[in-house]
């Protein structure tokens, strides 16, 4: 007798400093550590957040009666930045996200973490990200993270996508509140966090277990996320302790890295909350 078929399950297959003229198409890759910060909510949650020092922002002198516009101005003020009202078509020039919102800010880099602090948690929810290049997903990754409870981000600092003004919007803020370890290569990153005693589960459409029978979803833990299309590395996978996949019930056979990472964290946040 042939074997049953297989149950097909899916899973997740780094601004501008005030004065710089040069131009960059929308959504660069061009890395400067979230300083420079678009869009309504992302720049509301950094000068909320308070962890870095906001030095300007930039208001569209078109839509300075909107309410949100003049809350972000009140935030400013409070936060010591120089707040300037400019034409709106020099917010659309110094954009560097399709829909800025009519807003833009400059502030210091988002700080680094210290991964091994990060790690040092006996509460531990990270989140590594090896090989993701698509600046959405990045941000959609953060978001989901944060919402979840994740205690830190994980980001290679090669061959992956870097904390631009389009990751910055697309995490909606997240990235104000989520410690981020920057590392040269995500494996190694698995190896320190193995030697603290933390657990490794990567997600990927060929894992060898559910998702939702993850055994180690409560204890202290870093869960890896693949890049788009080729998942996890062959190098990240081997440093996991379970790769678990995400049990797919329709006719698509896998869901994009930042679905696949909204229903993990959603998941783990269910499980360690229990």
């Amino acid at each position: 007798m042939s074997p049953p078929p297989k149950k097909r399950t899916g899973g997740a297959r780094r601004g501008q400093a005030p004065g710089e003229r040069r131009q960059f198409e929308k959504g660069s890759g061009r890395d400067d550590r979230g300083q420079q910060v678009e869009g309504r909510r992302a720049v509301r949650e950094l000068l909320v957040a308070g962890r870095r020092k906001v030095h300007e922002l930039l208001l569209s002198a078109g839509t300075t009666e909107a309410p949100e516009l003049a809350e972000l101005e009140s935030l400013a003020h409070d936060a010591g930045a120089r707040v300037k009202h400019v034409p709106a078509d020099q917010i659309e020039r110094r954009a560097r996200t399709n829909a800025p919102q009519g807003v833009i800010a400059f502030a210091a880099p988002v700080p680094a973490a210290d991964l091994d602090d990060l790690l040092r948690d006996p509460l531990a929810f990270l989140v590594a990200l090896d090989g993701v290049t698509d600046p959405q997903n990045l941000g959609a990754v953060m978001r989901s993270a944060e919402t979840a409870g994740a205690t830190g981000i994980i980001l290679a600092t090669h061959r992956a996508a870097g904390l631009t003004p389009a990751v910055a919007k697309a995490a909606a803020g997240a990235l104000e509140h989520l410690p981020v370890a920057f590392v040269s290569g995500v494996p190694g990153a698995l190896d320190r966090a193995k030697r603290a005693g933390v657990w490794c589960a990567g997600l990927d459409a060929h894992g060898d277990q559910s998702l939702f029978e993850l055994s180690v979803a409560d204890a202290p833990l870093v869960l890896v996320l693949g890049a788009e299309g080729r998942g996890l590395s062959r190098l990240a996978r081997a440093r996991c302790d379970v790769v678990a996949s995400i049990p797919m019930h329709g006719h698509i056979e896998s869901l994009n890295v930042s679905a696949a990472a909204a229903v993990a964290c959603t998941e783990i946040a269910r499980r360690r909350a229990g």
